[in-house]
């Protein structure tokens, strides 16, 4: 089967085929929705950026023991190209993946991933509970207490600003940007 590229809403189609929490499908368009933004600020291919975003999660719901290793088999049946699929599995490295990130799309996935959970976290506790006047400060703020949204690997958001060679509070800078975007999407 020769690889090809998938649409939009193939992407989506088949996220939701394996996934049907509706707060893993706002994570989704929230890594979209920043994967697009960074696509555009970089000159690359916001499209194939987006639908790696919105896919990366693909198995996660379905086969969370083998989470990136299942995605890799699902999409190599559909006959996916390597480069997407390469880029979804790279997001898991050193946790459930040994594909580490190399291109600029597979480390911002990598980087933005994490990020946009605790930044959700950060928005849902704010009175205006949206991501329309979240600042970074205030993601710093809560990034240094480790208790607030303790399921967020924060380690690997700092691999992931050093991979990318920016500073933290530029990182979250955009990551807000691209989920402002999307906040009718995710509820934000």
């Amino acid at each position: 089967m020769p690889e090809y590229t998938p649409t939009y809403d193939e992407a989506l189609s088949l996220f939701k085929e394996f996934n049907k929490s509706e707060s893993l499908l706002k994570h989704a368009y929230s890594v979209e929705g920043v994967m697009r933004y960074m696509a555009r600020k970089k000159g690359e291919d916001e499209e194939k950026w987006g639908i790696i975003g919105l896919t990366h999660d693909l198995d996660y719901e379905s086969f969370p023991e083998q989470h990136c290793k299942k995605s890799r088999e699902i999409l190599e049946g559909r006959g996916w190209s390597e480069e997407y699929i390469r880029a979804i599995v790279s997001h898991g490295w050193g946790r459930c993946s040994d594909v580490e990130p190399q291109t600029a799309m597979e480390k911002t996935l990598y980087a933005v991933d994490e990020l946009t959970g605790l930044i959700t976290a950060v928005a849902i506790i704010r009175p205006s509970k949206s991501v329309a006047d979240l600042e970074a400060s205030s993601v710093i703020k809560k990034w240094k207490d480790k208790s607030f949204a303790a399921g967020v690997d924060r380690s690997v958001i700092e691999k992931g600003v050093m991979m990318l060679g920016v500073e933290l509070r530029d990182l979250i800078t955009d990551v807000i940007m691209g989920m402002r975007e999307v906040a009718t999407k995710i509820g934000l």
